[in-house]
């Protein structure tokens, strides 16, 4: 995939003419070559979700479902995981029990961090030091964090999201900006992409986030792709597609040109 899909390019524009952004241009690149060392030794891209007590089914599925997708329509595609405190079962908040499939302590390294909100994404998980500091391990490693709802507060406690713009639920981003006063806390928007960092205000909206990158990394065709395997009316040229606008900074990483998956026959 050489350059920006012309749908993200029009994502910028609109991004950089709602909210009178300098400077647009062409986002920096990602470092994202295909991958040979990831546990299915597929050359998959390695797509980690960080599951805890309490983790919200919703932030937790909507974007596994697109990333498990992908590998049916574009190679090489994602290869999806799950990673916990250890391998105990953990609780989703709505009573789903989640076997990990690797602990903080085995876990591979990855390219996509997943952070979804949990119960106490807001409190007590943020003094949580074995998660922050596997966040910061395996986020800091990554190519590209992503979190869903409160999952940013997360991300922001272990530093990713420091100089770029951010967002999470929309009541929270009151709590969002005092907890965190040095963020460039944005609101009104389903998603941002800065540097690295995408984050989501969660909800339902959680799909666009995932789609989004996956249309980021594979390009329009394939996103349409899976979202239509999944029923979602997907393009990103039409601003009626998004519950609310997106926000892509300027500073957003694109793929690099040497990264060309293939579509599936």
């Amino acid at each position: 995939m050489s350059g920006i899909p012309s749908a993200f390019a029009l994502a910028v524009v609109a991004a950089c003419a709602a909210f009178a952004s300098p400077g647009c241009h062409a986002p920096a690149a990602l470092d994202l070559p295909p991958r040979a060392d990831n546990p299915a030794g597929t050359g998959a891209l390695v797509v980690g979700f960080l599951v805890v007590d309490g983790v919200y089914n919703s932030e937790l599925t909507a974007p596994y479902d697109i990333f498990h997708h992908v590998p049916y329509h574009a190679l090489p595609g994602m290869e999806v995981l799950t990673v916990g405190p250890d391998r105990t079962p953990i609780e989703t908040f709505e009573g789903l029990h989640i076997i990990p499939d690797y602990g903080y302590d085995d876990a591979p390294p990855l390219d996509v961090l997943v952070v979804p909100s949990a119960e106490h994404s807001m409190d007590s998980d943020l003094d949580d030091e074995a998660l922050l500091a596997y966040v910061r391990l395996a986020g800091g490693r990554a190519e590209v964090v992503l979190s869903l709802c409160d999952g940013a507060f997360v991300l922001a406690a272990a530093g990713l999201l420091d100089g770029l713009a951010s967002t999470t639920f929309p009541s929270d981003v009151e709590a969002y900006r005092r907890r965190f006063p040095h963020l460039d806390v944005r609101d009104g928007v389903s998603f941002v992409h800065d540097g690295k960092a995408i984050t989501s205000v969660g909800g339902a909206p959680s799909f666009e986030a995932a789609l989004y990158l996956v249309e980021r990394l594979y390009g329009a065709k394939i996103a349409r792709g899976v979202a239509a395997g999944l029923v979602i009316d997907w393009d990103l040229d039409d601003p009626g597609t998004l519950v609310m606008p997106a926000l892509v900074m300027p500073g957003a990483r694109s793929p690099p040109v040497d990264w060309k998956p293939v579509p599936r026959d």
